[in-house]
């Protein structure tokens, strides 16, 4: 399967790696922001094409799907190039940072058949996964979902600590892991969302602070904080309270109440959660089917989103 990538950055550069692990997937065409940067990444990677212009890419010989993992601002955009282009897609997350933009996505999947996926990892990480199947199965029930996600980030670099050509958002992009994660999770509507913000950062223009509360249909409550100014330890971390049970996911550990560890090693072919989501997109594409986490399947994570931000003070 002859694939594409937009973005040289941080995180396109994991996809590449995930994708090294994956059979049958040649990478053709590259395209980035910084010129000079898109070569560097083209030439590591042995990708015979680099562009500037999304538009070329998408028109190299063969080519079926693309990985968008360039600045926020630009995913509904671009997914809708891709897609009116005839080209599978998978945008990185947040798939657009209003409602309006995710829905118009979902509204062109439709029209043009293509696969459309969201990078939601978290569906994807092995830890995660084990908890999923075991509400799945009747084994486990969600009653409530403690999360942090931290970073020290006062200035706008990326997670290689080079500087970014736009502005990450906690809301938007950092709250929307944990936002569909709860829905996903609890296997239930979120009917109650609401957040505060602390003050916008005066060069950024964001806010560097945040708390969330949501709730289920069912009952099962959320509480996430968010913070760019804390100064480490650095990371997600998932506390979940269940009927049978709690469990603390730290990056890709698991472990019970009691602070043992769940081996989730084989839990599925890798430990790499994008690698994982890679699998999946590229899965679906040869068996014709809706991946998990495709953007139908996200759209009400941002409709929350969007209830949240109306809720800021």
């Amino acid at each position: 399967m002859k694939v594409g990538l937009a973005g040289q950055g941080a995180f396109g550069i994991k996809h590449l790696e995930a994708i090294r692990n994956i059979p049958g997937i040649e990478v053709i065409t590259l395209t980035g922001g910084n010129q000079e940067a898109t070569k560097e990444v083209a030439e590591k990677f042995g990708i015979p094409h680099y562009t500037g212009d999304l538009a070329e890419s998408l028109k190299q010989p063969g080519l079926e799907a693309v990985i968008l993992a360039t600045p926020t601002q630009m995913h509904a955009v671009q997914a809708i190039q891709c897609m009116r282009a005839g080209k599978h897609v998978q945008v990185e997350i947040p798939m657009a940072d209003s409602l309006a933009d995710s829905e118009e996505i979902v509204k062109v999947q439709k029209e043009t058949g293509v696969i459309a996926m969201a990078g939601h990892t978290r569906r994807f990480n092995p830890s995660h996964q084990w908890i999923h199947r075991k509400v799945v199965a009747g084994e486990l029930k969600v009653l409530q979902m403690d999360v942090q996600t931290y970073f020290f980030r006062r200035t706008n670099m990326n997670a290689l600590g080079k500087p970014r050509s736009w502005t990450d958002h906690l809301l938007w992009h950092h709250a929307c892991h944990t936002v569909d994660l709860f829905g996903y999770q609890a296997q239930d509507e979120v009917t109650v969302a609401r957040g505060v913000q602390g003050p916008i950062h005066p060069d950024l223009k964001i806010a560097m602070d945040m708390s969330i509360q949501m709730k289920t249909r069912g009952g099962a409550i959320c509480t996430l904080s968010l913070s760019f100014n804390n100064d480490g330890p650095l990371g997600t971390f998932f506390r979940y309270i269940c009927d049978n049970g709690t469990y603390l996911c730290r990056y890709d550990d698991l472990f019970n109440g009691k602070n043992e560890q769940i081996d989730v090693s084989k839990v599925d072919v890798s430990m790499n959660g994008i690698e994982l989501q890679d699998r999946e997109f590229f899965a679906a594409i040869r068996e014709g089917r809706e991946p998990n986490s495709s953007v139908q399947q996200v759209l009400p994570a941002m409709r929350t989103l969007d209830t949240i931000e109306k809720s800021l003070l």
